[in-house]
């Protein structure tokens, strides 16, 4: 285990990539944070949860870059230990969740410095672990359905449609097709395993369809001529031209994985009117906009909905203590794309 100390001694654990280490995680000790300044919260995370895009932040790390050791993560819940002098929405003890801004260090240390716009109190029905799996995966589906997307969560217009989610059993899947159904949407999800397809039906599709075969014959057979909305959550590319062909004239696509090539936005997309919707979790922090605090405001609403009953958890696994070994598994569990809804990782080792 790497480790430095400050004057006084005092450290805190954290996983990282660092100049020795990377593309691998390592065990390290830093000096803890500073007290926080501004709107900055200084939060004791408790329990992390991975996503994609920790492993393309790894992936892309130079080590020969690394003046400091890197550390990743987006996605936590934790208590807050102390507020920065103009922070307002929280106080000491509260416990909260968060995913946070992919231009400053992660949640993958016992302390982490986060922005109080873009944190909300957890649910209260749910424990750390359970709470650190939401936050990414819930503000990209809300985002991308509510904010991207010209829909509403909390009245009728939509029942009677129809909204297709492309890789329904992951994470931001696991959560569009709660919140597309909370909206009155028919939804159909698509998955290639009898566990994934189970997960989506208990995360609230009314149909599966298998997305390894052709997507407008198997709606079809459903009596299914056309779908209103769909959100492609797994690969662009691959489902761009039949996504044009079954989407309804002033349809709406929505997209979050980068392409890999140029994608053809005339016709159909064109002919019909359809939509075309990017969504980045990380836009708003990213480049401070100045309605960043809709991330708190997001969140905040999700938690009472859960608490509520009305969306549930979409933790499907801990892996174990927050360390490098765990967190290394977690990734390749990750990366295998045969996960379904989210990992977590709680506490810390003596």
């Amino acid at each position: 285990m790497m480790e430095t100390t400050n004057p006084a001694g005092a450290v805190m654990k954290a996983v990282a990539l660092s100049r020795e280490s990377a593309p691998a995680l390592c065990d390290i000790r830093l000096p803890p944070p500073l007290p926080p300044r501004g709107r900055d919260l200084l939060v004791r995370v408790e329990a992390i949860s991975v996503n994609p895009v920790d492993g393309k932040q790894r992936a892309s790390t130079d080590p020969a870059t690394l003046q400091a050791p890197r550390i990743l993560g987006w996605d936590a819940a934790g208590v807050v230990e102390a507020i920065g002098d103009e922070a307002s929405l929280f106080a000491s003890g509260d416990e909260v969740y968060y995913a946070g801004d992919v231009t400053r260090p992660g949640c993958n240390a016992q302390y982490q410095w986060v922005d109080e716009r873009l944190v909300a109190r957890k649910p209260t029905t749910l424990d750390f672990a359970e709470a650190a799996a939401l936050p990414l995966t819930t503000l990209t589906a809300w985002e991308l359905l509510f904010e991207r997307m010209p829909l509403r969560l909390d009245d009728c217009r939509h029942a009677g449609q129809n909204l297709l989610v492309i890789g329904g059993a992951g994470g931001v899947g696991s959560m569009a097709v709660q919140l597309a159904r909370h909206a009155g949407f028919e939804v159909i999800a698509t998955a290639s395993r009898e566990a994934s397809a189970d997960w989506c039906r208990q995360m609230g599709a009314r149909h599966v369809i298998d997305h390894r075969q052709p997507l407008q014959a198997q709606l079809h057979a459903l009596g299914i001529d056309a779908v209103q909305v769909a959100l492609n959550l797994a690969d662009t590319d691959r489902y761009w031209d039949e996504l044009g062909q079954l989407l309804a004239p002033q349809g709406h696509v929505g997209l979050i994985v980068e392409p890999r090539g140029p994608l053809r936005i005339g016709d159909p997309y064109k002919a019909k009117c359809i939509g075309i919707h990017w969504e980045f979790m990380f836009a708003r922090s990213r480049f401070a906009t100045a309605d960043r605090i809709e991330q708190h405001r997001i969140l905040s609403r999700a938690a009472s909905m859960i608490d509520a009953g009305q969306l549930r958890g979409t933790l499907s696994e801990s892996l174990g203590t927050i360390n490098a070994a765990n967190l290394d598994i977690a990734h390749q569990r990750l990366a295998s794309g045969r996960t379904v809804g989210k990992l977590a990782l709680v506490g810390w080792d003596d």
